[in-house]
């Protein structure tokens, strides 16, 4: 879902990239999802055309994998990667291996021509995913060509793997050792672009999708610090990620902002500083942060949490109020699947969906910021902001209109079968009868 409003500048629940088979659901792309990316939307890469960019994502693309859903048919110029996860590995027979494509044909399989151990984790994936991006600056650089690069290695999701130079360097197990190949990487990105020259006209922005997956446990995940639970919910833990900007020369090196920001205003941010006008057509949810970049300037603006079709929580200013509360069911939690390891909170990080629209729980997050203590609803305090919030809730839910959900319906015959290339390398495989369901989104 953040993949899609990164770059689209606008809300799942605008977009469409949600479900609403079930209530409060997260939804994305596996294997057997049938949809994608709407084609009424209308991605970054295609409006940073009108100024002559070359756009590449490298890494995973998480928008569909079906051929109308990939990223060429979407604005990018050239791909190298993935459309899905590199979960694995699989026999091909019940469920085929994830392709890895150079622009629009594969070129091979995640755990066949492109190795992940997953006893060791070694790979060299992020290597390779660094040669391209490398490669690609390189050639932009040389014709003179403005371009975005979009770089999205994916070696910090489960199962982790780094190549054998990091593995077992870092105190932090296999994990550790992947975000020392991912921060090795990014220093090299960063280092070509000065070799090069072009580092005074290049915006480089590092985050992330969500906020730690602390259910994969410590040896197949981050931290989120003081920050309640993890990704899949939204709470904190789920919901902060890192935001690091360069540009030397435009943004004043070891400054630090207090601006609110979400990955949808990374799309505004660049239609601004590519001299583009964003649609004009539809709501763009995404702010222009150059003026918090280049003047450190503040920002006045709401935060929306949604978990599928339900707005959960808002957050204005250091205050942050839940309209519904669920980390995910007793169903799961009692397999062993915990969104909120060692942090449960009664009331809060509940088991069952639990409305609050009455009374929403508030909390101040400067001073609480793993969500622990409510504000007593007795209070002026709470009184004021709930009428703050009430108002910009009211405002946000009455201009609203819903896109159609792309991510209802399953079917075992769209997956990654035979893919586009599949038949230069001789790697088609026989698809089963099609059969399409309603996906079962369980959190």
């Amino acid at each position: 879902m953040t993949r899609a409003a990164l770059l689209t500048g606008r809300l799942p629940v605008r977009n469409g990239f949600y479900t609403t088979n079930a209530h409060a659901r997260n939804a994305y792309t596996p294997q057997e999802i049938v949809g994608g990316i709407s084609p009424d939307e209308i991605l970054l890469p295609e409006l940073l055309k009108k100024k002559d960019y070359v756009s590449k994502i490298i890494g995973k693309w998480h928008l569909g994998h079906r051929t109308q859903y990939l990223p060429l048919k979407h604005g990018f110029d050239e791909w190298f990667g993935s459309p899905n996860c590199h979960f694995g590995p699989y026999n091909n027979s019940v469920c085929p291996n994830i392709p890895v494509y150079n622009n629009s044909e594969m070129k091979g399989r995640y755990y066949e021509e492109f190795e992940i151990n997953v006893k060791t984790g070694e790979s060299n994936l992020t290597q390779i995913y660094l040669k391209a991006s490398l490669d690609f600056i390189s050639q932009q650089a040389v014709a003179q060509r403005p371009f975005f690069l979009y770089w999205a290695p994916d070696a910090t999701h489960a199962p982790v793997y780094a190549s054998k130079r990091f593995l077992g360097k870092s105190q932090r197990g296999r994990y550790g050792d992947a975000m020392m190949e991912l921060d090795d990487s990014i220093g090299q990105i960063l280092a070509h672009l000065v070799s090069l020259g072009i580092h005074n006209k290049t915006l480089v922005f590092f985050t992330s999708d969500n906020g730690a997956a602390v259910m994969s446990g410590p040896l197949q995940s981050g931290s989120n610090g003081p920050f309640l639970c993890g990704k899949e919910t939204t709470f904190e833990g789920g919901m902060r990620e890192p935001a690091i900007a360069w540009w030397p020369g435009r943004i004043p090196a070891g400054t630090v902002s207090y601006q609110l920001g979400s990955v949808m205003d990374l799309f505004t941010t660049s239609l601004s500083v590519a001299g583009v006008l964003p649609p004009d057509d539809r709501v763009i949810d995404g702010l222009d942060l150059s003026p918090v970049l280049f003047n450190n300037s503040l920002l006045d603006r709401p935060i929306f949490y949604y978990r599928g079709n339900q707005l959960m929580a808002v957050r204005i200013g250091q205050y942050k109020a839940h309209y519904w509360t669920w980390s995910n069911s007793w169903e799961e939690f009692n397999k062993g699947i915990n969104f909120c390891p060692g942090q449960e909170v009664p009331g809060v990080t509940t088991h069952t969906q639990e409305e609050h629209t009455m009374q929403p729980l508030i909390f101040h997050l400067g001073q609480d910021p793993g969500e622990r203590y409510p504000i007593s609803v007795e209070s002026k305090e709470y009184r004021d902001v709930l009428r703050r919030v009430t108002a910009v809730v009211e405002q946000h839910q009455k201009d609203l209109i819903p896109g159609m959900p792309q991510l209802n319906m399953c079917d075992l015959a769209v997956m990654n079968w035979s893919p586009p290339g599949c038949e230069q390398l001789g790697k088609c495989l026989k698809a089963p009868e099609s059969n399409p369901w309603k996906c079962d989104w369980p959190h």
